[in-house]
C-alpha cells in the first residue's frame, strides 16, 4: 500500500484547467463526441484546438459556465468547418484507381484527373442553366449573390461595400435563393 505522503505527490495538485477549463474534461468528454460528429479524430481535434482558441479570444471574460461556453463555440466551429469542407468536391469518385504498381501509378493519377467528354459537356450546360438564372435575378439581388457566394464576403462585408443595411443584405440573398432554388426546380421537372 501506498503511504498517504506519497500519493499526494502523485496527485496533481490542481486539473489541467486553462482559461477556466479543464483540459481533461475536454480531451476525454468533448474529443469523442466532436470525433463522431466530424467521423474523422484529426478533424475532431482540429476543431476542438479551434473552438478552445476563439474560446480564449472571446470578448466575454466572465463566463459563467466555460463548459457550456466551450459546448456552443465547439457547435460553431463544426458549423464552420462543414460550411468549408461542402465548398470542396472530390476529383475522382473510386480512390481504389489510384492504388497500383509504382510504374503505373503516374498514368492512372493523370487519367482520373482529366474529365472525361460527357463529364465537360454536362458541366457547360449546367454552368450556362446556371448563368441563365443568375442573369435573371433583379440587379441588387445577382450582385449580393455574386459576393457572398463566389468572391466570399460575408454579409457585414457586403453592407459596408454596398452601404446598405445588413437586413436588406440578407432580404436580396434570401430572394436570390428562393428564386434559383424555384427555377431550378423547374428545371428538373
Amino acid at each position: 500500500m501506498m503511504s498517504a505522503a506519497l500519493q499526494q505527490d502523485l496527485t496533481p495538485p490542481h486539473p489541467l484547467t486553462w482559461h477556466g477549463i479543464d483540459l481533461r474534461w475536454a480531451y476525454a468528454n468533448l474529443l469523442p463526441s466532436i470525433s463522431q460528429q466530424t467521423r474523422c479524430l484529426y478533424r475532431a481535434q482540429d476543431v476542438l484546438h479551434d473552438a478552445l482558441i476563439r474560446f480564449a479570444l472571446s470578448k466575454n471574460p466572465q463566463v459563467h459556465q466555460p463548459h457550456a461556453y466551450l459546448r456552443l463555440v465547439v457547435k460553431s466551429v463544426l458549423v464552420d468547418s462543414f460550411r468549408d469542407t461542402c465548398k470542396f468536391v472530390p476529383l475522382f469518385n473510386d480512390t481504389s484507381e489510384l492504388v497500383s504498381s509504382n510504374a503505373q501509378q503516374g498514368h492512372v493519377l493523370e487519367q482520373t484527373l482529366v474529365p472525361s467528354a460527357q463529364d465537360i459537356v454536362e458541366l457547360n450546360q449546367r454552368l450556362k442553366a446556371l448563368q441563365i438564372i443568375v442573369d435573371s435575378l433583379p440587379k441588387k439581388c445577382r450582385v449580393v449573390f455574386w459576393m457572398h457566394c463566389v468572391e466570399g464576403y460575408t454579409h457585414p462585408e457586403i453592407a459596408q461595400k454596398l452601404g446598405v443595411s445588413l437586413n436588406m443584405v440578407e432580404r436580396h440573398m434570401m430572394r436570390a435563393l428562393i428564386s434559383l432554388r424555384a427555377e431550378c426546380d423547374g428545371m428538373l421537372r
